[in-house]
């Protein structure tokens, strides 16, 4: 079996204490709360999709974005292996859609957003876009039963490479 990759995109908005998060229907899939995102076009940079991606689901513009971590989705018996890159953005440019096209947008505070409904995988993500450093997630699934049979998840702070830094 050849391995199949997939590139995806997520951008958590931040303004002042409050994140822009989609509603999303159960109609396109990964029902609740979610931060914009999606497909990696062929041939555009990550960061590109990232921005994107953004703009045409909330009509704005970020201007200062962050890459944050790795989430990566792998099963084993269709060969698939699906890569979120994330980024947080603390700017941005423009105005909110009238008619956004993956669901309602909603600014709401920060530590009140994770009480609203969201799928799993986003609620344990959630609070990794805040804290210092990245994160690379790795999950083996099996979609057959939907669970995960296999998880690595580890997270990099610059002071851990201090110590690597020769002396002079």
């Amino acid at each position: 079996m050849n391995p199949n990759h997939q590139l995806f995109t997520m951008c958590m908005i931040l303004r002042e204490d409050k994140v822009l998060l989609i509603n999303r229907p159960d109609k396109l899939g990964f029902p609740g709360y979610i931060a914009p995102g999606g497909k990696v076009d062929y041939p555009e940079s990550i960061v590109d999709g990232a921005i994107r991606e953004v703009r045409e689901e909330t009509g704005l513009i970020v201007t200062d974005i962050v890459y944050k971590g790795l989430a990566e989705y792998c099963e084993p018996k269709t060969g698939l292996r699906s890569m979120v890159f994330n980024y947080l953005a603390t700017s941005f440019e423009g105005q909110l859609l009238d008619n956004p096209p993956e669901g309602e947008l909603l600014w709401i505070d920060r530590e009140k957003a994770i009480e609203l409904p969201m799928q799993d995988w986003f609620k344990s993500r959630f609070p990794l876009f805040f804290k210092q450093g990245t994160f690379e997630i790795s999950s083996i699934w099996d979609k057959d039963n939907n669970i995960s049979i296999g998880k690595t998840e580890k997270h990099y702070f610059e002071s851990e490479f201090e110590h690597a830094k020769p002396n002079r």
